[in-house]
């Protein structure tokens, strides 16, 4: 199998096989993207949610209007607003059983102080501890997972070019063999971001792809290797063997790897997504997700029942085609920006 390198202009193959072709490449960094947003993200997330803000917090602004007590009428409209902004009925019952019993106790008496109650309790769930990346880990593996149209080879592009940018050495890997536009898109990633890319010259077995970009990954000390996986539906049990097989050859050469496996949700699909997430995981064990597409829908709920449901930390979120519209999710900032 021949694999294409492709290096940052200027730097030394001395220790490459034959069989590797290496080609230059210019970084093109957007002007924008390196000075940063003049509105900053807390005020782009704001407007973007706007969608789910309508959804969820202004149809509560409205419930509690003019009432006098907590009773069991206000909590049915709540349990069906709270339903239908796309939290989840697990998620959804957990918030209606703890508003009865700060009632119960009297802890909770005046409607006007439900929407802030319940802001506490939504940052809670959201507050999902993750793991850290690892910089003395070389190379960190990075397996990146998802059905099909979620964004995984542009998220990958975008945490290449933010990795970049804090001076790591990055390598994509175009594990995606099904899909040539993907390895394409991979490649002008690397052209933006100044990361490398391996990619398969012609179609073959993922997971030959990935095992000899890991091997080569270790012998040229990267910091990062992101490895991109052709969409999948979570339904289809040989091709979630085939995610297996791409783990288990990544484990023949690091023993722990990968050291992060995330999931790509696509947050426009709502309750599909948690669905998704709970197949990927016991399939998988992910470690983190990234939701994207928050910014075109009125869904964006979806993101406390998974970090209520699954328990597994949200890493990332995306409002947007930049690469600076990828970003940490912060629970603090989200639920400011939501509230």
């Amino acid at each position: 199998m021949k694999l294409k390198w492709f290096s940052p202009k200027g730097s030394e193959d001395d220790d490459h096989q034959s069989e590797t072709v290496i080609e230059e490449k210019e970084v093109l960094l957007d002007s924008e993207e390196l000075n940063g947003n003049k509105k900053g993200f807390f005020f782009r997330l704001k407007e973007r949610l706007a969608k789910t803000r309508e959804t969820l917090i202004t149809r509560l602004d409205r419930l509690v209007l003019g009432k006098k007590e907590i009773d069991e009428d206000l909590l049915e409209e709540l349990e069906e607003i709270l339903i239908t902004s796309d939290l989840g009925v697990m998620t959804t019952q957990a918030l209606i059983d703890s508003v009865q019993q700060k009632v119960k106790r009297k802890e909770l008496d005046n409607p006007e102080r439900l929407k802030e109650f319940l802001q506490q309790e939504i940052h809670r769930f959201l507050d999902v501890p993750g793991k850290l990346i690892d910089f003395s880990q070389k190379p960190f593996i990075i397996l990146v997972i998802g059905v099909n149209g979620v964004g995984k080879t542009t998220t990958i592009g975008k945490l290449a070019g933010r990795f970049q940018r804090e001076g790591k050495k990055v390598l994509m890997v175009a594990g995606d063999t099904f899909r040539a536009a993907a390895g394409e898109q991979l490649e002008i990633w690397a052209e933006r971001s100044g990361a490398e890319i391996i990619r398969q010259k012609e179609v073959s077995d993922p997971s030959a792809v990935v095992f000899d970009a890991v091997k080569a990954a270790k012998a040229r000390e990267m910091d990062i290797v992101l490895i991109d996986t052709a969409g999948r539906l979570h339904t289809r049990v040989n091709l979630m063997e085939e995610l297996k097989k791409i783990r288990r050859v990544i484990q023949k050469e690091i023993p722990d790897g990968p050291h992060k496996t995330l999931l790509i949700l696509d947050a426009t699909m709502g309750q599909n997504a948690i669905s998704q997430a709970r197949i990927f995981h016991e399939a998988m064990e992910i470690n983190g997700i990234i939701l994207t597409k928050l910014d075109g829908t009125a869904k964006g709920g979806i993101i406390v029942g998974i970090c209520n449901e699954l328990k597994i930390p949200i890493e990332y979120i995306g409002i947007g085609e930049k690469a600076d519209d990828l970003q940490p999710f912060n629970p603090d900032e989200f639920v400011r920006a939501l509230f």
